[in-house]
């Protein structure tokens, strides 16, 4: 099976950046899509953006697109999650999944989920 692990969470104020790593490891598919979520306290989950195995397919949400950027480095099975102009309304758990299958917007989709890391964007 998947393990999935990202990192990259911190404490940032309102217009910084951060860029968000996840690796997964152990895989039993060749070819599999990632995508990060992310849940705020008392919030359902809410999807972020997704990358398909080659890197070259993208899914991101319309609020975030222009200000996220996801990118992927297969060599290494990571993925990237780059934020930048950041609010206090992106502070959540950003939580990094895997499939065996295309990216998806669909939590329910993904086989494989991370810890989360913690952001937090203070005003």
């Amino acid at each position: 099976q998947v393990q999935v692990v990202e990192s990259g969470g911190g404490l940032v104020q309102s217009g910084d950046f951060l860029r968000l790593s996840c690796t997964a490891t152990g895989r039993t598919f060749s070819y599999y899509g990632m995508g990060w979520f992310r849940q705020a306290p008392g919030e359902e989950r809410q999807f972020v953006a997704a990358i398909s195995w080659s890197g070259e397919d993208t899914l991101y949400a319309d609020s975030l697109k222009g200000r996220f950027t996801i990118s992927r480095n297969r060599a290494e099975n990571t993925m990237f999650l780059q934020m930048s102009s950041l609010k206090p309304e992106d502070t959540a758990v950003y939580i990094c999944a895997a499939r065996g299958g295309g990216p998806s917007r669909n939590f329910n989709m993904y086989d494989y989920w991370g810890q989360g890391t913690q952001v937090t964007v203070s005003s």
